[in-house]
C-alpha cells in the first residue's frame, strides 16, 4: 500500500481505521504514567528564559488515575530512533520523541530562525506530505493510541496528520522501510486536522496488529512538538528459556501498574534502559512529614519469571535517595489487577539501606522466597521517600499459569 500525497485542501477525517477521539484533559488518565517522562528542561546557562507559564500551551493534567498499562513506544529513552525524514529545516525531527513536556523560548533565534521545541519543516512544500519514519524502541508493539501535540506552534503548525505502521523484521529491515517504493505500510490513524498549539489523541483499533516501524505524515508542512505512540511492547524472547533476561524492562513488556506518589519523577522511568542523564528521568516522590511513611511502586513483569537478582539504582540521587528499600513479589493469574496492599505479597528482599549514586545489587543469600517460585509482579518500597533511577528484575521465564 503506497502513501498518496493529498493536497492541504482535502484535510478531513478518513475512517480508514476505527478510532475514538480523547478530550485533552483525559489524555494522561487514559494512557497513564509514561506519557511524560520528566519536567521541562532547564535553559542553558546564559540562555533565554523559558516561558513563565504553560497557560498558553495545550492541556497537561498529569496522571489522574493509575491506568498504567500503556507505554510510549516511540519515546527516546526507550531507544526508539528516527530513521529518515523529508525535511527538518527549522527544528529537528528527533524532538518528536522527547518525553518532556514541550517548552517555549520567546524571542530566541538560531541560525535557521525562531527556536521551537519540536519538528518543523520549511515552507511551501510542493510535494506534501512531509514525513518522518521511526523505529520503535521495543522489538515490536501493539498500538493502542496516538497523540499529536502542536504546543507553541501557532501560525506555523501542521494542518493535518496521518500515521502509518508496518511490521518489518530481519536483516536490513530499517533500510527497507525508508525506501521510496516501500509498499507495506498500513493505516494506524486516518487523516486528522491538527490546530494551533493543541494536544490531541485518539485510541486505535486493536485489529491493527503488531508494528515495528511507524511513518508520521504532516500536511502540507509546518511544525509538530511531540508525537506519542501508546501501546504494549512485544519483546523477542531468547530461544533458550534458561537464558537470564531483564524481566522488568519496558523493552521486554514490563510496566508500572501502581504507585503511591510520583510528585517529582514518573514511576515508569524506573523501567527504562540505561542509567539516564539526570535526576529528572528517575522516580522521585515528595518529602514525607509523618512518622512511619513509605512510598511504593508495583511493576508487572514482561513475563512470569523466576527471579535471580535485583538491582536498585540511585544514580543522580545524592541528597534525596531513600534511607532504605525492600522488595516483594506476587504471582497473579492472567490479567487480574494487583494492588499495593494485596495480602499475597511475599518478601523477596528484606529492609536494606541505600546509598547515593549506586547500583545496589541483591542476589543469592540476599534473596528470600525465590526458590521454586515464580512471580508476575514485583513491589519496591522505599523508606521513607526519595528518588530511585532504575529498578531492574533479572531472571528466567517460567511457564504461564493455566486458569
Amino acid at each position: 500500500m503506497e502513501i498518496q500525497a493529498l493536497s492541504p485542501e482535502t484535510i478531513q477525517d478518513i475512517q480508514s481505521t476505527p478510532t475514538d477521539f480523547i478530550p485533552p484533559d483525559q489524555i494522561d488518565s487514559t494512557f497513564g504514567t509514561t506519557c511524560i517522562g520528566k519536567a521541562p528542561s532547564s535553559p542553558s546557562p546564559g540562555g533565554p528564559p523559558l516561558s513563565d507559564s504553560l497557560s498558553d500551551s495545550p492541556v497537561y493534567t498529569g496522571c489522574l488515575e493509575p491506568s498504567l498499562t500503556i507505554t510510549d513506544l516511540v519515546s527516546a529513552p526507550l531507544t526508539s530512533r528516527i530513521l529518515s525524514f523529508s525535511d527538518e529545516f527549522f527544528a529537528s525531527a528527533s524532538n518528536l520523541l522527547n518525553p518532556a513536556i514541550p517548552i517555549r523560548r520567546p524571542g530566541h533565534f538560531v541560525e535557521s530562525g525562531a527556536w521551537y521545541d519540536g519538528w518543523e519543516t520549511r515552507r511551501h512544500n510542493r510535494s506534501p506530505p512531509d514525513w518522518v519514519v521511526i523505529r520503535l524502541g521495543p522489538a515490536a508493539g501493539m498500538v493502542r493510541g496516538v497523540e499529536i501535540d502542536t504546543a507553541f506552534f501557532d501560525g506555523n503548525h501542521a494542518e493535518g496528520v496521518e500515521v502509518w505502521g508496518t511490521y518489518e523484521t530481519g536483516e536490513g529491515a530499517d533500510e527497507r522501510v525508508v525506501e521510496a517504493g516501500y509498499s507495506a505500510w498500513r493505516p494506524l490513524l486516518g487523516k486528522r486536522g491538527c490546530g494551533a498549539s493543541r494536544r490531541q489523541a485518539w485510541t486505535v483499533s486493536e485489529r491493527i496488529g503488531e508494528v515495528t516501524h511507524v511513518k508520521l505524515c504532516m500536511f502540507p508542512d509546518g511544525g509538530i512538538a511531540r508525537f506519542r505512540l501508546y501501546g504494549v511492547a512485544v519483546p523477542v524472547w531468547p530461544k533458550d528459556e534458561s537464558e537470564e533476561v531483564e524481566l522488568s524492562s519496558a523493552l521486554m513488556g514490563g510496566r508500572v501498574v501502581g504507585f503511591s506518589d510520583e510528585h517529582f519523577g514518573k514511576a515508569g522511568n524506573l523501567l527504562m534502559p540505561g542509567r539516564g542523564v539526570d535526576m529528572g528521568d528517575g522516580w522521585e516522590t515528595k518529602r514525607s512529614r509523618e512518622s512511619g511513611h513509605s512510598d511504593w511502586v508495583v511493576v508487572k513483569l514482561g513475563a512470569r519469571g523466576r527471579v535471580r537478582s535485583l538491582m536498585i539504582d540511585t544514580m543522580h540521587f545524592r541528597g534525596n535517595f531513600p534511607q532504605g528499600v525492600r522488595v516483594e513479589g506476587l504471582d497473579a493469574e492472567g490479567e487480574e489487577v494487583v494492588s499495593g496492599d494485596d495480602e499475597r505479597w511475599v518478601e523477596v528482599v528484606g529492609m536494606q539501606g541505600c546509598e547515593k549514586d549506586k547500583e545496589h545489587v541483591f542476589a543469592d543469600g540476599l534473596l528470600k522466597s525465590v526458590e521454586g517460585r515464580a512471580f508476575t509482579h514485583m513491589k519496591m518500597t522505599i523508606i521513607p521517600d526519595g528518588g530511585v533511577k532504575r529498578f531492574r528484575v533479572f531472571g528466567v521465564r517460567a511457564q504461564e499459569r493455566h486458569l
